[in-house]
């Protein structure tokens, strides 16, 4: 649902050390590693991210997320960086829209088209901010053709930039999308794609994602060992992304 961040293999240290934090949901406490260096844009703006993200997936800390949000604003020093915290805006009241804390659609609109002008078309983080308006087409307009062009932009993006983390959003929504058209092979091939990236970065806190959607295109059994595989993570990870319980609960029994 995020599709941001720094992976393990970035060469510094910190990041090192807040991707193994983040990577297995301990966003507050990575947030905290970065909190010292919240005068410079990139840490204040990433340990917003952070916090954002610890929203999606805990359904919590909007208030945390909201203040550092605030701070990676006010220490924005340039388009790049001013574009980057309004991408983070958008999608701070992209989450609170879509899972129900409070209707702030036309707040995320305008926050994503204040970062489009902001941020230059060939930029590393226009690819994210193209998947985050795909998201909000998607999921709070259902315009899904809209949602596809954005998600084949930020592919295009996330390729060229070599961001591979994102790439396996891009590759989910979009399967998403082909499986909602009935497009069985193209789904499993980008669920597929989504998961095998999940599992070589680490990504745990996304797996579980990764394989209860790759499950909903995959005939029985393997559908449910998937399943069953996407519980034991969730579990493990002490029930995050909490949206997911709905996802794994068995199917009703037939008579």
């Amino acid at each position: 649902m995020s599709g941001s961040g720094t992976t393990a293999d970035d060469g510094d240290p910190l990041q090192t050390a807040v991707w193994r934090l983040r990577s297995r949901g301990c966003w507050t406490d990575a947030a905290a590693l970065l909190e010292p260096h919240c005068a410079e844009p990139a840490a204040a703006l990433q340990r917003a991210a952070l916090l954002t993200e610890r929203c999606l997936y805990t359904e919590s800390g909007w208030a945390e997320a909201e203040e550092a949000l605030r701070g990676a604003e006010a220490v924005a020093g340039d388009d790049e960086e001013r574009g980057a915290a309004a991408c983070e805006r958008g999608q701070l009241a992209y989450a609170s829209t879509l899972l129900g804390v409070r209707d702030r659609a036309d707040e995320a609109r305008s926050a994503f088209g204040r970062a489009a002008a902001l941020i230059a078309p060939a930029a590393r983080s226009r690819a994210l901010l193209d998947f985050r308006r795909g998201l909000l087409a998607e999921n709070v307009t259902d315009a899904p053709q809209a949602a596809r062009a954005a998600y084949r932009r930020a592919h295009a993006g996330a390729t060229a930039h070599g961001d591979t983390l994102l790439l396996s959003f891009t590759w989910r929504q979009l399967a998403g999308l082909a499986l909602r058209e009935g497009e069985l092979a193209e789904a499993r091939h980008g669920f597929t794609e989504s998961l095998r990236i999940r599992e070589e970065l680490g990504y745990l806190v996304g797996t579980a994602p990764a394989l209860a959607a790759l499950a909903e295109a995959q005939p029985e059994p393997e559908a449910t060992r998937l399943r069953t595989e996407a519980a034991r993570l969730f579990r493990l990870l002490g029930g995050v992304p909490t949206w997911l319980a709905a996802h794994l609960a068995p199917a009703p029994a037939t008579t």
